[in-house]
């Protein structure tokens, strides 16, 4: 799949089938979060994989956000010791870009590779970080469900172009 293709085919599922997902697809989807780019390489991101189907039910019940049953949920979190230590003044700052990068990293792998995904915001997070063990200093930030769709969500409505993008100085509207 090329990447424009991709991004714009790309769109949020919440309804899966029961087919699991293959260990060397999860890897493979994980690898292209691991591949992102971050502000001075600090990579202050961390992913959890939880797909054992016990563990799975549990963790829906700390995430409201979580809407359908997917096969694999991955927790993105950020290491804020790490952005901090390593990442100097603002490191912290630049440390939410790079977690914003690897989330779409992941959203666009997982699309190229036949899944669906959501990222999902609304979820109890100091329960999440007990359920999976987080460490001090590093953050659940965001959970990405995963799974083989049941359907193909309809595109949303995009704000048009002259809206959104200026020529020179904002307010412009001569675009493109």
């Amino acid at each position: 799949m090329e990447t424009l293709e991709a991004i714009f085919a790309r769109r949020s599922v919440r309804a899966y089938t029961e087919e699991p997902i293959p260990d060397e697809i999860l890897r493979r989807v994980l690898e292209a979060g691991r591949a992102t780019a971050s502000g001075g390489n600090v990579q202050p991101w961390g992913f959890v994989l939880v797909q054992a189907p016990v563990r799975l039910a549990a963790l829906r019940s700390l995430a409201p956000g979580i809407i359908g049953e997917p096969t694999a949920v991955i927790c993105i979190c950020l290491d804020v010791q790490r952005a901090v230590e390593l990442g100097g003044a603002g490191g912290e700052q630049v440390a939410w870009l790079s977690i914003g990068l690897a989330t779409q990293n992941v959203l666009l792998a997982a699309h190229d590779l036949g899944l669906g995904a959501c990222p999902v915001a609304s979820f109890h997070h100091a329960g999440i970080s007990i359920f999976l063990n987080l460490p001090t200093g590093v953050q659940p930030i965001l959970l990405i469900t995963l799974g083989y769709p049941a359907i193909k969500p309809t595109p949303p409505g995009r704000r048009p172009l002259s809206d959104i993008c200026f020529t020179e100085t904002w307010g412009n509207g001569e675009s493109l």
